[in-house]
């Protein structure tokens, strides 16, 4: 939690300070879904309708529902040769594997960054979800780093990655507090590696499926600031940037919180695990319990709980989240 609570904005802070307290002071127990999935797909379709303000909190869950999944078919179509090779399995494992020269590591990271952030979600998930909240006074807060709620359209001024942007380098160590856009690099060492660009200008494996596994000295990304060591800017540990961009995020954020105090807001969590519930789960129990008027919605696949105190305000949807969002579009219609 020390990566949470130091040097942030002191409302976006207080966020966090607030969930972790109430969890900590519960006496209930948690709840499930009750009611079917029709009943709380309607319950959440009246709250959209009825509610002064949306609050989304967004984890992995929501991409994946998009098509984002980091294992199977999609890895196997672009990461063969490093599966045979080093016997990776999925793309999460590679982004911790330990590759023999700089070379590899960063032909892996090229083809890992293009293809959860510079292409569209296989599924309309995030578009749809934007159709959702169309005339709605709204703000997002998620722990993904895919870009994929700008992609789908979504105001950047009222968007908040708190665990950074795979579209980002910073320095290695991180005691250079800025972020460097890495698209051109991107793009560049994709076309190193030997995919080949398709008719909609994606990249696509070649027909001989033969790539190169390792960029050229040159292609190795360097800091633009003093030549030394980038990483991807990822929480991951203390070494963190949060740039200029990420504390007006935060700002932004609280103060969305700030103004609505009091006010029938819902709290619409879609596709928050147990990694990190401190950032999102937890506070949007907290705001909610706080606030008589405000609801609470989870959608979630075997996580769609929440306290027995607000059991009452909640809509609990255990499931896939792209369906869900689906169908509360089509009752729309």
């Amino acid at each position: 939690m020390n990566g949470f609570l130091k040097k942030h904005e002191p409302d976006y802070t207080d966020s966090l300070r607030r969930g972790i307290a109430y969890v900590r002071s519960l006496r209930g127990g948690l709840t499930e879904e009750e009611g079917t999935r029709a009943e709380n797909l309607a319950r959440l379709a009246d709250a959209l309708r009825d509610c002064e303000a949306v609050v989304i909190g967004a984890g992995a869950g929501l991409s994946t529902s998009a098509g984002f999944v980091y294992s199977g078919e999609r890895f196997d179509r672009y990461f063969f040769d490093f599966r045979d090779r080093y016997g990776i399995r999925d793309m999460y494992a590679g982004g911790f594997y330990p590759f023999p020269d700089e070379g590899t590591r960063w032909a892996w990271w090229a083809r890992h960054i293009y293809f959860n952030r510079y292409v569209g979600a296989p599924k309309p998930v995030y578009r749809d979800l934007l159709a959702l909240m169309r005339d709605k006074d709204y703000f997002v807060i998620t722990t993904n780093v895919d870009h994929q709620f700008q992609r789908a359209g979504f105001d950047k001024s009222r968007l908040f990655y708190t665990q950074g942007d795979y579209g980002l380098f910073q320095h290695a160590d991180g005691r250079i507090k800025k972020t460097y856009d890495n698209e051109a690099w991107v793009m560049e060492a994709m076309a190193a590696e030997r995919f080949v660009r398709g008719k909609n200008g994606e990249f696509m494996v070649p027909p001989d499926r033969l790539f190169s596994m390792r960029l050229p000295e040159r292609l190795i990304p360097h800091c633009p600031d003093d030549g030394g060591a980038v990483s991807m800017n990822l929480r991951a540990d203390d070494t963190f940037v949060e740039d200029e961009g990420w504390h007006e995020a935060a700002a932004r954020y609280a103060g969305f919180l700030r103004a609505h105090e009091g006010v029938q807001v819902l709290y619409l969590e879609l596709g928050i695990g147990a990694n990190t519930p401190m950032i999102i789960k937890y506070p949007f129990w907290a705001m909610t319990a706080d606030n008589p008027r405000a609801l609470y919605a989870c959608l979630n696949y075997s996580d769609a709980v929440c306290p027995e105190a607000i059991g009452e305000r909640a809509m609990l949807i255990d499931g896939d989240c792209g369906e869900a969002i689906g169908a509360l579009l089509g009752a729309e219609s």
